[in-house]
């Protein structure tokens, strides 16, 4: 029996003539790997996509799970309307606004300028918008000063309210943990660590150029493009990594094991189907993996990236048979014993795991997750 702290996901994608994610240039984002430029798809973005995903297999979708919102708009749209709605004195709406401004956002959080994209649970905005209804309630007076005084006790408050709460930052802090720079009592350590994914082989990629042609102009007027321009579209097969460490997801998740492995089942199938793709109207960027193997244990994570510092042929069977010959040199020389399942389109063989297919995968290791063992 192998005990099992982490799950490991491993997979391959591959894509064609996309422009899966950008840089502040609009370019493809990069990596130089093993002296070979690659194009790479950030763990922001993959996390991002995962996480908003609307499948079968959302997050969303897990009963009991509370939802999560990261906007720097929380206080103005979620705890303010509904007051100023309710038609509240508008002294005594500015001043409440004032102060659950900066409890949430910080000292100068009243500046929209100044706030941070923060994300915050459905408990935690349901109890910040009833505590200032309560205090836009009170008589003008006493509604001023006491929401000085909120702002005062706010850690308090927020901290006892969290105490109280299963969830308070709802699954997707739970998964993906937060940082709360005006509060560090709100932080929450990340139960899913994400790589940035990156091309198995060299970059492919080629400047695309376009035209627009204006339906209602005339030949004879002039018979160019009404508009020209040029975009990046690059192809590639991705290597991506993910870790699930179960006892950080049990903590977040307040020991439900239950829900720890519904969690897991869930993000295999998301890696595996959902393509964090922007352009979609003009590149169609879908794509499932191709191959994708889990594996069980309570020794330290280790990428498989290794396999691809010298870069391979950009093809499936390529990428498995590196992979393949580098799982089983780590075998050899550490021994450290995870269990594993694959999914493989080619049935490709590795060390040591099961071919089994996507579903069957997903429901090992939710099992493992829900058990602590392989």
């Amino acid at each position: 029996m192998t005990a099992s702290r982490f799950i490991q996901i491993h997979s391959l994608h591959g894509y064609s003539a996309v422009l899966l994610n950008r840089d502040d240039s609009g370019l493809a984002k990069r990596i130089e790997y093993g002296g070979w430029m690659r194009t790479r798809i950030s763990s922001q973005c993959l996390k991002r996509h995962w996480r908003v995903a609307d499948s079968v297999h959302a997050l969303t979708r897990i009963d009991g799970a509370p939802t999560a919102t990261r906007s720097r708009e929380i206080v103005t749209l979620e705890v303010m309307r509904p007051l100023r709605e309710a038609d509240h004195d508008e002294d005594v709406a500015k001043a409440v606004e004032k102060a659950f401004q900066t409890a949430v956002y910080g000292d100068k959080g009243d500046q929209r300028s100044n706030r941070q994209p923060l994300l915050l649970g459905a408990p935690e905005i349901e109890f910040l918008a009833k505590e200032a209804s309560r205090i836009a309630a009170l008589p003008a007076s006493e509604a001023k000063a006491a929401a000085k005084s909120w702002v005062k006790d706010s850690r308090q408050n927020m901290k006892a309210m969290r105490e109280q709460c299963r969830l308070p930052g709802g699954l997707v802090a739970a998964l993906f943990g937060r940082m709360v720079t005006s509060d560090v009592e709100a932080n929450i350590d990340a139960a899913v660590h994400v790589a940035h994914a990156f091309t198995v082989h060299r970059e492919e990629s080629e400047s695309d150029y376009f035209t627009v042609v204006d339906d209602l102009r005339r030949i004879e007027d002039d018979p160019g493009a009404d508009h020209i321009g040029e975009t990046e579209l690059t192809c590639g097969l991705f290597y991506g990594y993910v870790v699930v460490d179960r006892d950080i997801l049990l903590r977040n998740l307040a020991g439900d094991s239950e829900m720890a492995g519904e969690v897991c089942r869930r993000l295999i199938h998301l890696i595996a189907t959902v393509t964090p793709g922007a352009k979609l109207g003009s590149t169609a960027p879908y794509g499932y993996a191709s191959w994708l193997m889990a594996e069980a244990g309570d020794r330290q994570p280790r990428s498989l990236a290794e396999a691809f510092r010298s870069p391979c042929r950009a093809t499936t069977q390529a990428a498995e048979s590196a992979l393949s010959g580098h799982l089983e040199r780590l075998d050899e020389t550490y021994e450290t014993g995870e269990a594993r399942r694959a999914m493989s389109l080619n049935r490709a063989a590795m060390p040591r795991a099961e071919l089994i297919s996507l579903t069957g995968l997903a429901d090992w290791a939710a099992d493992v997750m829900e058990r602590g063992h392989a």
